[in-house]
């Protein structure tokens, strides 16, 4: 990984369990990451926000 790679989660915003798992560039991506995604405890697709 670069200098400002850094690996990051993602957690539900119903459930608030971390689900996902992913890597970004700081330097590129500044702001949070937020993606819509399948939680697998709400069985359903719902939005996915950068946690640390």
């Amino acid at each position: 990984m670069g200098d400002n790679t850094v690996v990051i989660a993602l957690a539900c915003s119903q459930c608030k369990r971390r689900n996902y798992s992913t890597k970004k560039n700081k330097r590129n991506h500044p702001d949070k990451f937020e993606f819509k995604k399948y939680c697998r405890w709400c069985k359903s697709h719902t939005v996915h926000k950068e946690t640390k």
